[in-house]
């Protein structure tokens, strides 16, 4: 865990390190911009180097065209890791796992909210952004308040006299998802995130994937503890819930694996199918 700690720190810095753009209230325009970094990171922050991929995803719909470049570059990374740049990388989801840190009362995320993330990747990233001509996922996407919204409200008096009725909605989207994140293990991610959707597609497919052997492990729900997502590994090692963390690994019945399935579609001897996430 402490190693993907230090990868979740390199993102998030990283990727926002145009510290200039603070002081200059300005949003970056170099070459870097044109290129998208593996996960939510708000192409309007002061300090953005890089494009967001849901954000470019949505500027093809607004524009009615294919995004050729876009589901290539996801696919690309899908193919290979599956979701793991959500439990590796992604900046949002490093600020929900501390939150989750803080003392408070715990409760899990009811599965049945799972599929929710589908229905926003969807209507909010292709259908609506097409019939409206409006990108309404990064209107209100609470990454994009937190590093985007809030630092231009605080830095920029024009930006605060166009404050609207909208940009109290996407405040209180952001404090809804800040606050459950204390009780609830990344509430975003399991329930919201369209990227995770996304990239979830390819977990089953993807080059690296986890492996679970049935002769070692004793249903202890160790994995479960560990989980960010919630996952019972033994009930599906590679469901499109799961973000690749590995954190499960530390358990020996649980390995990371390139090797393909014997039978696509059919769970070898001794394994428990798997379950849709």
């Amino acid at each position: 865990m402490r190693v993907r700690r230090y990868f979740q720190t390199a993102m998030s810095l990283g990727a926002n390190g145009w510290i200039k753009g603070f002081w200059a209230k300005a949003v970056y325009q170099g070459s870097a911009k044109g290129f998208c970094v593996p996960v939510l990171n708000c192409y309007a922050c002061p300090s953005a180097y890089f494009s967001c991929p849901i954000g470019t995803l949505q500027h093809f719909m607004v524009v009615r065209a294919i995004p050729y470049y876009a589901l290539g570059y996801l696919g690309l990374i899908g193919g290979a890791v599956g979701r793991m740049a959500c439990g590796t990388l992604c900046p949002f989801g490093f600020f929900q796992e501390l939150l989750y840190k803080l003392p408070s009362i715990k409760i899990p995320v009811p599965r049945y909210l799972r599929p929710l993330r589908f229905v926003v990747l969807v209507m909010l990233v292709f259908v609506i952004p097409w019939v409206t001509a409006e990108n309404w996922f990064s209107k209100l996407c609470p990454m994009g308040t937190l590093v985007g919204g809030l630092p231009w409200v605080t830095i920029s008096a024009d930006v605060r006299s166009m404050i609207r009725e909208l940009f109290w909605i996407k405040v209180a989207i952001l404090v809804f998802f800040t606050a459950s994140s204390v009780v609830a293990k990344r509430p975003f991610c399991q329930t919201t995130c369209p990227l995770g959707a996304l990239y979830g597609l390819f977990n089953r497919i993807s080059f690296v994937r986890l492996k679970w052997d049935a002769s070692t492990c004793t249903h202890c729900d160790k994995c479960l503890e560990v989980c960010p997502m919630e996952i019972k590994v033994y009930e599906g090692a590679n469901t499109g819930h799961c973000i690749r963390c590995l954190d499960c690994t530390a358990c020996e019945a649980i390995t990371v694996t390139t090797v393909l399935p014997k039978s696509a579609g059919a769970p070898s001897s001794g394994r428990t199918p798997e379950v849709a996430g």
